[in-house]
């Protein structure tokens, strides 16, 4: 019988080292695509003792623990890549803003529809955590207060109608 291999052994096999050029500027070399299952999220498993992810056993062989508290980036933007030089430890915030989904998107966005900047001065947060532009809420605030002014200060109907004359003619 055969000896049992290695879990670094086994990994290797699962692994396409011919995998897709990344598009993404910077990243250098194929992917090394993940031949082996893949969780809903299209992260690749590898049993090690237990499931783990396998871009994360790849991080950890070749360069080292991850530290507490930081998540391992894809930089090439391919889930199923387990090159180490395409993985990097970052925060969960870097790792989301550096992703493509609705909350990054919205994160890039450095003004407010009508083009108020989102600096420090001029946004606030909303009880549900969104950004707001100060500039926008005292127009909207000021527009409102006028239109209620407006509203008290209502045209008056005239008492008696005003008669029209008939045009005279020239005979």
């Amino acid at each position: 019988m055969a000896p049992p291999r290695s879990p670094a052994d086994r990994f290797r096999t699962k692994v396409d080292t011919s995998g897709p050029i990344s598009l993404v500027r910077g990243v250098l070399g194929p992917c090394h695509q993940w031949t082996g299952s893949t969780n809903a999220g299209g992260y690749g498993t590898f049993w090690a003792g237990r499931t783990v992810k396998a871009h994360r056993f790849a991080y950890e062989r070749v360069l080292g623990p991850i530290p507490d508290g930081l998540d391992v980036d894809h930089l090439c933007r391919n889930r199923a890549c387990v090159r180490p030089s395409h993985l990097r430890a970052v925060t969960h915030r870097e790792n989301i803003l550096a992703s493509a989904n609705h909350v990054a998107r919205r994160a890039r966005v450095t003004a407010c529809p009508a083009g108020h900047a989102y600096d420090e001065a001029n946004t606030y947060r909303a009880p549900n955590g969104t950004r707001k532009c100060r500039a926008c809420k005292r127009d909207r605030t000021r527009a409102l207060r006028a239109e209620q002014r407006d509203a008290q200060l209502a045209p008056v109907e005239p008492i008696r109608p005003r008669t029209t004359t008939p045009e005279r003619t020239a005979a």
